[in-house]
């Protein structure tokens, strides 16, 4: 079996982080035994480019379950967890192509193995396999069946495609599924941020300024849990509708030109460039931790920030310290990417227990439906996020109501008045 790991020996410690993740797992327990018994993806060949983190594993092993051929990158240079790549070598026959810290030429590497294998289904989180699919391995697209998306940036990217006109098949969003974007993007990115950012620098939040800049789901998520750690929150926002919301849900909003100049931290969830740009930097304190939880680099300058400074060191694991022109210092975490996954694990498994079913059960939909569908960006079928939803409550312990014949043929008819 081909693979590229960093160490095959870290697969007993990988093994029991895997299980241990499971046990947080139970929706995507049942999706498995489904699969299991009807093998609904036998024969249908997946190339999965994800962060390679114990949740992850235990969906590749519910996507094998359910009778696929999978093979596996990672999403990101800094996200993978080398133990978890080496149990689902070892103890899974699953062939996993991601090493912690690779470059930028290995990264590419990999994604190419992936598409080597020729998938009928792709499973992107950044929307790069489906762009490599566009572009350099356009002999591939007839093969392809779809696609799934997990992130709010992969999903924008492939918007783009369908609006030019030029995607190749259908995408499932799954990262529009209200099971996944109001639960993973909000408790998920705001526990696992924080928990960045407190393994890199084991700074105190309370008492402290915490800039963050955007406020969609993620943007929310940080914020609540950086107020629940006593932090004064600020937001920066290019969106009325988000910078209003943010105002009555409590937080001081400012443009960033203004922020720059009171923060004690900074992180950016935007999935957009250039957000805190050189200009930033050289107004903000000394001493200031800078970092970003959107999918992709580039919300940081970097480049203007090590062109305005007089110099950098690492002065702590994931904490590179620029000394700018007046002496001040500007600490950036985890190299500008996603923290929560540079210096932490990533989210909560039970919050990745429904993202992880969505795209389960989203492959399946589209080996029954992808003959049916239009080159377009879908997103999940209402019927299959509810249905997480349910098994998610039951696995709680909880239970809700149901409409009464009364109350259904009420809500259906128009006879009825004041």
């Amino acid at each position: 079996m081909n693979h590229h790991i960093k160490d095959i020996g870290l697969a007993g410690t990988g093994k029991k982080r895997i299980d241990w993740a499971e046990l947080d797992m139970p929706v995507l327990r049942k999706v498995k035994e489904n699969f299991a018994k009807k093998k609904p993806l036998k024969g249908t060949k997946i190339a999965a480019c994800l962060h390679v983190t114990t949740e992850t594993a235990n969906l590749m092993i519910t996507l094998k379950a359910g009778g696929a051929d999978i093979t596996l990158c990672a999403s990101n240079p800094l996200s993978t967890q080398d133990d978890v790549a080496a149990s689902l070598v070892k103890d899974f026959k699953i062939p996993v192509y991601a090493i912690k810290g690779e470059d930028n030429k290995t990264y590419y590497k990999h994604l190419n193995a992936c598409l080597d294998t020729r998938p009928n289904i792709t499973m992107d989180d950044g929307a790069d396999l489906v762009s490599l699919l566009h572009t350099d391995r356009k002999s591939l697209v007839d093969n392809v069946l779809g696609s799934t998306e997990e992130t709010t940036t992969g999903v924008i990217r492939l918007r783009s495609l369908a609006a030019n006109k030029i995607l190749k098949f259908p995408v499932i969003a799954v990262n529009d599924a209200s099971t996944k974007h109001f639960f993973d993007n909000r408790y998920g990115t705001g526990q696992s941020t924080l928990d960045g950012i407190l393994r890199a620098t084991n700074r105190l939040f309370a008492g402290s300024t915490f800039v963050v800049c955007g406020y969609g789901w993620c943007g929310k998520g940080v914020a609540m849990r950086a107020k629940g750690m006593g932090a004064n929150v600020v937001v920066t926002e290019i969106d009325p509708l988000k910078a209003l919301e943010a105002v009555m849900d409590g937080f001081r909003v400012m443009p960033i030109a203004e922020a720059a100049k009171i923060g004690d931290m900074f992180c950016t969830v935007t999935g957009n460039l250039n957000v805190i740009r050189k200009d930033h930097f050289l107004k903000m304190k000394d001493g200031v931790l800078v970092c970003n939880s959107g999918h992709f680099n580039v919300e940081l300058d970097l480049v203007g920030l090590e062109a305005a400074s007089k110099g950098k060191k690492i002065v702590r694991e994931f904490v590179e310290e620029y000394t700018m022109p007046s002496g001040k210092k500007v600490c950036v975490l985890g190299e500008g990417r996603l923290i929560n996954l540079a210096s932490a694990e990533g989210h909560p498994a039970s919050v990745m227990d429904m993202s992880f079913a969505n795209q389960a059960l989203a492959a399946d939909f589209l080996v029954k439906k992808s003959k049916t569908l239009d080159k377009q960006v879908y997103t999940v079928p209402e019927e299959i996020d509810k249905e997480i939803a349910r098994l998610k409550l039951s696995s709680l312990g909880m239970k809700i109501d149901t409409l009464t014949a009364e109350q259904s043929k009420y809500l259906a008819s128009w006879e009825h008045g004041t």
